[in-house]
């Protein structure tokens, strides 16, 4: 007697990076232009277990970044250091306030976040200003969340 064997397989494609990123573009001035930031960049957060840990390492000529977000916390902080040629350092934290909604793209996936965001804040040592573009963060990076303004000299 024979035996038939049904096999499976899931026509969804997982991503292969579930982590989403908000994207970040840096501007000088009142324009809508990015512009290059000349001085050094590095950027801290965070984690649950309350230790500092860097998210973004010494960026150079930096135009923009992507960064990922915490997962279920309501509100993620940033550390910026901003290092000129001269080895002076400025410091600025910006705070983002948001809603997360778990994400699943089929059973065979594993889960992930996206989120909405719903406010966002800065000191203003180095940073003019940061204005908040799109609020939802999901796996589409091809607009910034945010557009951050710095001060002349920077």
């Amino acid at each position: 007697m024979g035996s038939a064997v049904l096999a499976a397989c899931s026509s969804i494609d997982c991503p292969y990076n579930n982590t989403v990123y908000s994207q970040y573009v840096l501007m000088k001035g009142g324009g809508l232009k990015p512009d290059t930031l000349t001085d050094t960049l590095t950027i801290l957060t965070t984690r649950r277990d309350g230790q500092d840990t860097i998210i973004y390492n010494k960026g150079v000529k930096t135009k923009s970044f992507s960064l990922p977000m915490s997962y279920t916390r309501d509100q993620d902080a940033l550390f910026l250091q901003l290092k000129d040629t001269l080895g002076n350092v400025v410091h600025d934290t910006i705070k983002v306030n948001k809603t997360n909604t778990p994400h699943f793209e089929s059973v065979d996936c594993p889960m992930s976040y996206f989120h909405t965001i719903t406010a966002v804040s800065t000191s203003h040592h180095g940073i003019d200003s940061i204005i908040l573009v799109n609020p939802n963060v999901t796996y589409d990076t091809s607009s910034p969340h945010f557009r951050i303004y710095f001060k002349s000299g920077h």
